[in-house]
């Protein structure tokens, strides 16, 4: 099963620059889109069920903003929209698909980019967010969590750690929560196959030409459960992949 992640800034304007045929020649069996910025009524679904997708979507209450999605090839046993907390909710950033034993979960972490309120609501979101994966992993072990973390981990995970060192993204709070959400019992599948590999981002400002000179982030991860450790078979990143600033990242399990 390939199963990708990709944050596309807005699903229209991606569909717009080639996303469904790229698409149809990656061809995941299941596709975690974060930052939609659409409703679901504005989505042009029918492209992607013409390539055999069941589509499912979560919105964020504010238009153009936001928001998650699901597309797979083959039919969940069950939808979890949300996770209960209406302030996450809200803003349309979690969404699950569960096939069998194995869940799999659409995420969209708030940047903090903007100011000290959405830092601290960041921060909020990162801790109740990690209360509620420890109460899900004892239910459903076998999780594949896809999606946009906007926090790189490591210093290898950024083009220049020393200038970003206080920069929403980077921050030491931020980098030591990953670490002990890590520790929650999930392996970051990218460095399970690429330990110490540098110069490999998922996200490039639109600014300073900053993609074509690759001083990039690595924010978007495939964080998968213990339980799965066996079931690992490969993890990448598609830089190649431009319908956003961000790229694809996936996983691939048995």
């Amino acid at each position: 099963m390939k199963i990708f992640s990709y944050n596309l800034n807005g699903i229209r304007a991606a569909m717009r620059k080639g996303l469904v045929d790229w698409l149809k020649e990656a061809n995941p069996d299941v596709l975690l889109i974060q930052e939609t910025k659409a409703q679901p009524e504005q989505i042009e679904q029918e492209e992607f069920e013409a390539l055999g997708y069941h589509c499912y979507w979560h919105s964020a209450e504010k238009k153009g903003y936001s928001g998650v999605g699901i597309l797979c090839k083959l039919k969940p046993d069950h939808i979890e929209v949300g996770c209960g907390m209406d302030y996450i909710d809200q803003e349309g950033r979690i969404l699950r698909a569960d096939f069998g034993d194995l869940s799999i979960m659409s995420v969209y972490v708030p940047s903090g980019s903007s100011g000290d309120a959405r830092q601290d609501l960041k921060m909020k979101f990162l801790g109740d967010f990690q209360e509620y994966i420890r109460g899900l992993l004892k239910e459903r072990p076998q999780l594949i969590i896809g999606g946009d973390f906007n926090i790189c981990h490591t210093e290898i995970d950024i083009h220049n750690p020393k200038s970003n060192k206080d920069t929403s993204g980077f921050l030491p709070e931020e980098r030591a929560w990953l670490s002990d959400f890590l520790k929650e019992g999930l392996i970051d599948s990218f460095r399970q196959f690429h330990e110490g590999e540098v110069d490999r981002y998922s996200w490039w400002s639109y600014r300073a030409n900053a993609r074509a000179n690759n001083k990039g982030w690595r924010i978007d991860y495939q964080m998968a459960g213990e339980a799965l450790k066996e079931r690992l078979n490969g993890a990448e990143i598609w830089p190649d992949a431009m319908h956003s600033d961000h790229c694809p990242v996936s996983v691939e399990i048995d």
